[in-house]
């Protein structure tokens, strides 16, 4: 029972749902369901699939991810990012609007939800970490202006195209004779409404005595009302005729059941983009979910996390939708609206299919630009270009890693730019480790404590070269450790021993150990006295196991207060 428990975590909250937990649920679903159904239109648009793509995406996912996923909260669909991804991967497989692009997308959700599953089943989700949180600052800051710049073409109502920012800016420019200005006018309202609902709507209906749950509810029912209105306004005055561009028919059904193509080129050309996809949006997701879970000292399990995902776009695969994750604003408005478990995603699930079979012939005059508007207001709060000044202040190798990703993201395309911001993270990485932070320390005044000789007033023995090494050592970084013994041994000295603190070394490998019996030979050579101080357990585990310890031109102190005591022979000063 504690396996299934384990893989099957609605088993655990299931147990212990009650009365109260169903009232909440229903409330939260209410609200979400409302927010999610232009937002699912919209991504769809943004993905470049038919409308009801994005609703079927938004049902099967939902309830799956109840079954297998941990947190309480997160509401798992399509976003804007992941939409923006799918675009860019699919695009260049297939044409847009094509029963290919529709397959490829199927295949691509498919590829994700089984990357997951097998990183979640292997336990890998660690791999994420090589993103970098200002990586991905600095991807989503890019993307976020993509895909704004994106939809412009539909709030002007041009044909312009393109993937990266200069290609769209160009064709837009291509573009400007033909701009339609009754949809402009449309695109514009919509987006100053839907800014004015988002920062202005729900002070002004508190100040009217309004409850905060119903408030809550009129806020983000704002996107319903823009969607409302200017459908309205397109069938009343006949604007099709004059050149406002709608969504047209939707299907009134429940989500189809569907195929993913296994093709090996197709899964060849989207293998890739499936990863980083997949990487993206579990980044993105977990650190949803585990902010949202602290709130109410919740638990999240990565691990379970990423079953929980892959099984989430897996039946995205096998429903007509397209690679989803957890998505940041739908699931604070869940978690806000009082959300106690998954469930409330299960019944969201239930509004949407309702939706889906019932609402759809209202949104046949629903003009584009106001579904460009939603996503354009819902992915401008993702842009953070103040994340460079941020990191160029504290740490110089950070904000290189950030520019690089918003410049190449912007310039070349977002599967080219996140590329390179991972590869970016983990060569200055593995350049930084390859230079480790090595003191030179003395004995602190009155005290058993050694500190850096550079920072503090200390006491030192010119016979004895104390360093403490600040980090684990291995195969990059052995060398430099080598190189800097030796330059400082070098002929002229008075050092007669040389005592490496190892306080804060977690691990040495056998790369790294070779450098240290290469160190100990060239001071045995010179006689000069080697030693090694405050060894972890487990190094010094390791350590037995080679000839190191015994071949050793000193000792092993368990102190750095013991081996200076020791060597500088100042025991009676000490006593």
């Amino acid at each position: 029972m504690d396996f299934l428990r384990r893989y099957l975590p609605i088993l655990d909250w299931g147990s212990r749902y009650d009365r109260n937990a169903l009232s909440n649920d229903m409330i939260a679903a209410v609200i979400v369901t409302i927010m999610l159904i232009p937002q699912s239109l919209a991504y769809a648009l943004l993905a470049g699939l038919p409308p009801e793509a994005g609703i079927y995406a938004s049902i099967a996912p939902i309830v799956l991810y109840a079954i297998f996923g941990t947190s309480r909260a997160l509401a798992v669909g399509p976003v804007a990012v992941v939409s923006l991804l799918t675009a860019s991967a699919v695009g260049q497989v297939a044409e847009t609007g094509t029963a290919g692009y529709a397959m490829a997308a199927l295949t691509l959700a498919f590829l994700s939800g089984g990357f997951l599953v097998l990183l979640g089943v292997f336990r890998l989700g660690f791999l994420a970490n090589f993103l970098s949180h200002p990586v991905i600052a600095g991807f989503i800051t890019a993307s976020g202006i993509l895909i704004a710049t994106s939809q412009l073409k539909h709030i002007l109502g041009v044909d312009a195209h393109g993937h990266t920012l200069p290609q769209m800016l160009g064709s837009l420019f291509e573009h400007l004779g033909q701009v339609n200005w009754i949809t402009v006018i449309i695109g514009v309202s919509a987006t100053a409404f839907l800014f004015w609902v988002r920062k202005n709507l729900k002070p002004l209906l508190n100040k009217m005595g309004l409850s905060p749950l119903m408030a809550d509810i009129l806020t983000k029912a704002g996107p319903v009302a823009a969607v409302v209105a200017t459908t309205v306004a397109v069938w009343g005055f006949g604007l099709v005729d004059r050149g406002v561009k709608i969504v047209g028919d939707v299907p009134q059904s429940l989500p189809p059941l569907t195929m993913p193509s296994f093709s090996a080129d197709l899964f060849g050309s989207l293998l890739v983009p499936a990863i980083l996809i997949s990487i993206i949006g579990f980044v993105e997701s977990i650190s949803v979910a585990q902010t949202l879970a602290a709130k109410k000292r919740q638990q999240i399990k990565p691990n379970q996390e990423l079953i929980g995902l892959g099984a989430a776009n897996l039946g995205a695969a096998f429903t007509g939708g397209f690679p989803v994750t957890g998505g940041f604003s739908r699931s604070v408005v869940n978690f806000d609206a009082g959300a106690e478990t998954p469930a409330a995603g299960i019944y969201t699930a239930m509004g949407l299919a309702i939706a889906a079979l019932f609402l759809t012939p209202l949104v046949y005059f629903l003009p584009k630009a106001t579904l460009a508007a939603t996503i354009i207001v819902a992915v401008l709060s993702l842009v953070d270009l103040s994340i460079l000044k941020k990191t160029w202040n504290y740490n110089r190798d950070d904000f290189v890693a950030v520019l690089a990703t918003i410049v190449l993201t912007l310039g070349m395309g977002v599967e080219v730019g996140v590329a390179s911001g991972v590869a970016i993270s983990i060569l200055l990485h593995l350049y930084k480790t390859s230079r480790p932070h090595v003191a030179e320390v003395g004995l602190v005044p009155g005290s058993q404590h050694f500190r850096n000789i550079h920072r503090h007033k200390v006491e030192t023995d010119p016979t004895l070269l104390a360093l403490r090494v600040d980090e684990s050592l291995y195969f990059i970084n052995a060398r430099f450790l080598q190189d800097l013994i030796q330059s400082r041994v070098t002929e002229g000295t008075k050092i007669k021993n040389v005592v490496l603190m190892f306080s804060a070394v977690n691990e040495v490998d056998y790369s790294a150990l070779e450098s240290l019996e290469a160190i100990n030979l060239r001071l045995k050579d010179m006689g000069i006295g080697f030693h090694l101080s405050e060894v972890k357990g487990p190094v010094m585990d390791r350590l037995k196991t080679s000839h190191m310890i015994d071949d050793l031109n000193g000792e092993v102190y368990l102190s750095q207060y013991d081996a200076v005591m020791a060597l500088t022979h100042r025991d009676a000063k000490a006593s």
